[in-house]
């Protein structure tokens, strides 16, 4: 207010959008100023469509897009945590059956760390981590900070949605982008993964880069371009971080839909060997490692095999509503749809998949959203999805649908989204690559939570 009692004067935002316009930088004071207007209002649509257009055509330096970054973080409630123990967090770009967040918060906590993960819903083909736990009877991903800080302290682990207050310059941002057209700028996709994780006040951050056919980041260059941006920003940010770019060619899991998904999730806690196996112990290793952990990847694998993650996951559960014997008896709480068809398939052996194609099925039997809002379906998907190099044995995967019509729709995507071949093709590796600050550790942040 001013001393006259009415509104204070509201900052001419608009030569610092000019400035990024012709000269293609944005320094902290006007990265505050943006963040800021996106969060009070005092930036107008047209002025923030005009913003993310800006810095998808000339793009931000590093120094510029760490500013942003920053500044959006700010935008709301930090958290800080006192815990005898590393908070770490992982993030991933998202695709079609990639449960891992189910797998790596528990193996995490099972390691000794902290994990306070903040996860979104499902739109268009990707699936959501919040929506497959609410496939969970009773289970909540709205708790409040109170409930949120003590599941953390008490058990480890916690996931749920992000509150209003947390990053609210890229709760406006996000919408916007979209419909400016500026969705591909790695500059705005950077800040807004980042923006919502450092606010939750993570030691260390893992990052699932995802690229293939099921991936937004469609090329191995868009994926490394992507990593080395986030990895770059969240340290200049202060949090230790690294990134594995891993392949999205083909689902994750080899189900797709919410109560499939968190079943195989089970599975795999209780030492199914899988891809999804394979991948949530290097992400658990990985950071594991940026705490300073040796042995990082013994410890997450004994952590596994032992069943020590598969009861934190128990007790997470139990922390956020839903039932006790989950683990033990599945079945009797995942809801199972009423139809259940196979694939079928002519011989030969799987050569490629559209898993893109795959996702949208899951989403036309109601599984997924292409609306923010919209009701979802958890019992239906699909489930023993062939994956590439295998014989398809005369069927492709199962169906799970609502109704004979659904299923019938279902059936033939899945035919269309896989391409066969005479010969097994070559295998493509699960993780195509590391991406990792140049700067090496010191010895205090090697020795933080690995005492002597």
């Amino acid at each position: 207010m001013n001393e006259a009692g009415g509104p204070s004067k509201v900052t001419d935002l608009r030569p610092i959008i000019a400035r990024l316009r012709d000269e293609g930088e944005l320094d902290d004071r006007g990265a505050r100023l943006i963040a800021a207007g996106l969060s009070d209002g005092s930036l107008s649509d047209a002025q923030a469509g005009a913003f993310a257009m800006a810095v998808l055509l000339r793009g931000l330096s590093a120094e510029g897009r760490t500013a942003l970054t920053r500044a959006m973080r700010d935008s709301g409630d930090l958290m800080t945590w006192d815990l005898p123990g590393p908070v770490v967090d992982k993030h991933s770009t998202g695709g079609v059956g990639d449960v891992v967040s189910l797998v790596v918060a528990p193996l995490l906590a099972a390691c000794g760390a902290y994990v306070p993960m903040i996860s979104g819903r499902g739109l268009g083909h990707t699936g959501g981590t919040l929506d497959k736990l609410e496939a969970i009877p009773g289970f909540d991903c709205d708790l409040t900070e109170e409930a949120f800080r003590k599941a953390v302290g008490e058990v480890g682990c916690a996931i749920v949605a992000a509150s209003a207050d947390l990053a609210p310059a890229d709760r406006r941002l996000y919408a916007i982008r979209d419909e400016a057209g500026a969705v591909e700028s790695i500059d705005l996709i950077t800040a807004s993964i980042l923006s919502k994780k450092l606010a939750v006040g993570p030691d260390a951050l893992v990052l699932d880069v995802k690229t293939g056919s099921g991936a937004f980041m469609g090329t191995p260059e868009q994926a490394e371009a992507l990593a080395v941006s986030l990895v770059e920003t969240a340290e200049a940010a202060g949090c230790r971080t690294s990134a594995l770019i891993t392949d999205m060619d083909q689902p994750l899991a080899r189900a797709a839909g919410n109560a499939l998904e968190v079943a195989e999730a089970i599975r795999c806690l209780r030492g199914e060997a899988s891809a999804l196996r394979e991948l949530s112990l290097a992400l658990s290793a990985e950071a594991l490692r940026l705490t300073g952990q040796d042995d990082a990847y013994s410890l997450a694998a004994d952590a596994l095999q032992s069943g020590r993650a598969a009861e934190v996951l128990a007790r997470m559960v139990v922390a956020q509503g839903g039932p006790s014997d989950l683990l033990d008896n599945p079945a009797a709480h995942l809801e199972t749809a009423p139809i259940t068809r196979p694939v079928p398939a002519p011989p030969g052996f799987v050569e490629a998949i559209d898993t893109t194609a795959l996702g949208q099925a899951v989403v036309a039997l109601g599984g997924g959203r292409v609306r923010a809002g919209q009701k979802i379906d958890h019992r239906v998907g699909l489930s023993e999805l062939r994956r590439r190099c295998e014989a398809t044995g005369g069927q492709l995967a199962l169906v799970h649908a609502a109704t004979e019509a659904d299923a019938d729709i279902a059936i033939a995507a899945v035919q269309k989204s896989y391409h066969l071949a005479d010969k097994a093709p070559a295998p493509q590796k699960l993780i195509r690559a590391r991406a990792v600050a140049e700067q090496s550790d010191t010895e205090e942040q090697r020795d933080r939570w690995n005492p002597k």
